[in-house]
């Protein structure tokens, strides 16, 4: 990266966590608030506090970089965002469910993509007083202290759906701990980044938002999201879907990859 664009990386990450850091603000407001509900797609929650932090985040970002395209779960998506170099991608209240549970695992999730894959990313959790952020090839901090994933351990703690869990058992050559549901995606990750996970899977329908700064962190702090073929998604491309993905780093990364192909191959 030519010094320019490592100025303007800097640049971006500053404004991404200054932008992430007053949307938490608002949702805090509603925070064990009733805020008003509805239902999208008939049984997705989304609350006036996601529409809130989406607008702060869309007006404010867009305003500082408008040539950036814009990608976000509570936002139709703006016609020119596939001819951006770069793009916004937001998930404003990633844990819906926990924030209207009263619960504090939740965060505010924004990263810069470029060329398919995010440069920056933060995730901040206001309600547990959490800031994660990540640069490309700059590391990855929580609180600003930088973080790595773990050592190995036994049993490995494993996040994630309990049928891929117990799927993926023949594949993983180590005991396991499930470990209790985590309903923020971003958050989830995030702890597999800061080392009190060892890994997650991912089910088949996670999106771009749900996943951006979350992978970031993770890349940076030395692990990796990875599919059942073993590539990393691609954000911002165009459908934000995404099939099942495995979350962790070294041997056991590469075991639940195995335990995706497996699930994945045709049987005669």
């Amino acid at each position: 990266m030519r010094e320019t664009d490592d100025h303007a990386l800097t640049d971006d990450l500053a404004l991404l966590a200054g932008a992430a850091s007053e949307a938490g603000r608002i949702a805090l407001s509603f925070f064990n608030r009733k805020p008003e509900v509805w239902l999208k797609n008939g049984s997705s929650p989304v609350s006036e506090a996601d529409l809130a932090v989406d607008r702060y985040l869309r007006e404010t970002l867009m305003a500082a970089r408008p040539t950036y395209g814009w990608l976000s779960e509570e936002t139709a998506e703006a016609p020119f965002r596939l001819d951006s170099r770069r793009s916004f991608v937001a998930d404003p209240i990633d844990g819906t469910r926990a924030f209207l549970d009263g619960k504090p695992t939740w965060c505010i999730s924004v990263a810069v993509v470029e060329a398919g894959r995010p440069i920056a990313g933060v995730l901040d959790c206001p309600a547990t007083g959490e800031v994660f952020t990540a640069g490309i090839g700059s590391g990855a901090c929580k609180d600003e202290q930088r973080i790595r994933v773990a050592m190995p351990r036994d049993p490995a703690l494993i996040a994630g759906p309990k049928p891929m869990i117990d799927a993926a058992h023949g594949h993983l050559k180590r005991t396991v701990e499930r470990v209790s549901y985590i309903p923020s995606l971003a958050y989830r990750i995030a702890m597999v980044a800061d080392g009190r996970l060892d890994a997650s899977f991912i089910k088949g329908s996670a999106q771009d938002w749900d996943l951006a700064a979350a992978e970031l962190i993770l890349s940076e702090a030395g692990g990796a999201i990875r599919g059942a073929g073993g590539e990393p998604p691609r954000y911002a491309t165009g459908d934000p879907r995404h099939g099942p993905l495995a979350a962790g780093s070294g041997p056991l990364l590469k075991s639940m990859v195995a335990a995706l192909a497996a699930a994945t191959t045709p049987t005669s």
